[in-house]
């Protein structure tokens, strides 16, 4: 069934815009950050994730994307921040999606 719901220009939906951002922030943290906050454009957060983990990692994830300004020290440090936090954010959707021993892995921390 076909919609006529314009194309998104950064991505609509949950895990899409998560990956994207994953993607964006495995680059050197001087190139992360371009472009980054557009990933939120669209991004949203499903119903079976209201009021869970899920969606207070995300909620904070868009804040520290959305809020941060760049240039200065803050940047690398702020990067390292938004990465754990990816990575937390993937670990608890699995959680709510009933994988009780969901891990990042060694070689993603």
């Amino acid at each position: 069934m076909a919609t006529n719901v314009p194309s998104s220009r950064f991505g609509r939906g949950f895990i899409i815009n998560i990956t994207h951002l994953k993607v964006k922030f495995s680059l050197p943290p001087d190139q992360a950050w371009y472009g980054a906050q557009d990933y939120f454009t669209e991004f949203k957060i499903p119903e079976m994730f209201k009021g869970t983990e899920v969606e207070q990692l995300a909620d904070m994830l868009r804040q520290k994307v959305v809020w941060h300004q760049a240039g200065g020290p803050v940047d690398k440090e702020t990067y390292q921040d938004v990465k754990r936090m990816l990575n937390r954010l993937v670990v608890a959707i699995d959680k709510e999606l009933g994988i009780p021993d969901a891990d990042i892995g060694k070689y993603h921390a």
